[in-house]
Formats: structure tokens, sequence, C-alpha cells
């Protein structure tokens, strides 16, 4: 008999709207199958999804609109240029017309 657990999945999404925002805010987070259903609607919605453990970790344990804490504001900051940089390219492929 084997005593290894699946792995349990979490998710957290995050919204920042530059001007009302004075940081990301955590809209989302789940574990098990909602992380699961959080995870495939981004997918489905074509919204980038971004693997990390132990950000997710953080996150997870945050009230849903509740800022990010200063401890995460560089690792952030990295994947929200991550998601820039696949937007530009995604524009100069011509498939934001």
């Amino acid at each position: 008999m084997s005593t290894e657990h699946p792995k349990r999945h979490k998710a957290a999404a995050l919204r920042y709207q530059a001007g009302s925002d004075r940081a990301p805010r955590v809209v989302a987070a789940a574990e098990g199958e909602l992380a699961r259903r959080i995870i495939d609607v981004a997918l489905k919605s074509q919204v980038p999804v971004y693997e990390n453990a132990a950000l997710v970790e953080i996150l997870a344990r945050l009230e849903q609109f509740q800022e990010i804490p200063p401890v995460c504001y560089q690792v952030v900051a990295e994947i929200l240029f991550f998601v820039y940089k696949l937007n530009e390219e995604y524009k100069d492929l011509g498939a934001g017309s």
C-alpha cells in the first residue's frame, strides 16, 4: 500500500488596477477541486498561469480582496512583468486585433 498522497492543487488569482489599487489584491484563492477550476477558467480565458508554490502558500492565507504583503512585491512584480511581456508578444503577432 502506498503512503503517498496525491498532490493537492492550490491557486490564487490576483488583480491590479493601476490608479486605484496600491498593490495587487487576491481576488480568489483555493485548494483542491476549486483550485483546479480557477486554473481551468484562467486557461480557457487565455489568462496566463504562473506556477510558484511558495508564493501561492502565502497568497492562499490572505482574505479575498486583501492587498498582497510587501514581502511578495518583488516576485509579483516579476510575474506582472512576465504577463505584460506575453501580452505585448501576443499583440505583436496580430492576435490582439
